[in-house]
């Protein structure tokens, strides 16, 4: 066993983010009488998108993100008379609810299991939808345990977070341990920063980019089979 300790990131890795967070904008704008056009969500997806960049560089706080977007979004539409923090209350409520693993996610992990890898979960994602959202799903009997951002006091791709991660995981070292994600500018560059091996789950088959390190490429997440 090259790996017996396998890091995950978990939207667009494990879980299929998109499709819960859909759902969970619809069943806000219901609720607060919002337009739900193809429109608006887009608008919605590119101001969430430019706050959630802008933590990514460590430039604000994750509780500015979650809020702001809703200010945003609800100014740009002209509906200032709704309240964004209870817009975005609603969302992140409905969001903890959606629990959709990717294609081959369970299996996959179920095999691993099986096989004695130890699987744990590093994610950034808001702490109370990301709990709700693995005690509700089908990997709650298969992660050792997830590690998140708000509980460490720092997020990825932050050095600091990974030696949060590795001060209670003491057997883990970078010889032992390969952190698996999708994202470029935090699970893969974390890794580099943290000295980890890493693995990019790129099902866009999307072009490697120059200056990271990456140490496997897989494009469906049976192929973490043949590697670990």
């Amino acid at each position: 066993m090259k790996y017996p300790y396998l890091l995950f990131d978990a939207d667009d890795t494990l879980f299929d983010f998109p499709k819960a967070s859909v759902r969970a904008f619809t069943l806000m704008c219901q609720t607060h009488g919002i337009p739900d056009t193809p429109e608006v969500r887009q608008l919605y997806h590119d101001i969430n998108r430019e706050l959630w960049d802008a933590f990514d560089r460590g430039e604000v706080s994750k509780e500015y993100v979650t809020l702001e977007r809703y200010v945003r979004l609800l100014r740009a539409l002209g509906l200032e008379d709704r309240d964004p923090a209870q817009c975005n209350e609603d969302y992140l409520s409905a969001l903890g609810e959606g629990v959709y693993p990717l294609p081959h996610a369970e299996e996959v992990c179920r095999e691993l299991v099986h096989r004695g890898h130890k699987l744990y979960i590093l994610t950034n994602a808001v702490a109370s939808v990301q709990r709700s959202r693995l005690r509700g799903s089908v990997f709650a009997d298969l992660i050792t345990a997830a590690f998140i951002s708000e509980d460490a006091g720092a997020s990825k791709p932050d050095r600091a977070y990974y030696e949060y991660v590795c001060d209670r995981v003491p057997e883990l070292t970078a010889e032992n341990a390969l952190v698996i994600g999708d994202s470029l500018a935090t699970d893969i560059r974390g890794a580099n920063n943290a000295g980890l091996p890493c693995c990019w789950f790129n099902p866009k088959r999307q072009t490697p980019p120059q200056g990271l390190r990456i140490d496997y490429i897989v494009t469906d997440l049976r192929q973490l089979l043949d590697i670990v």
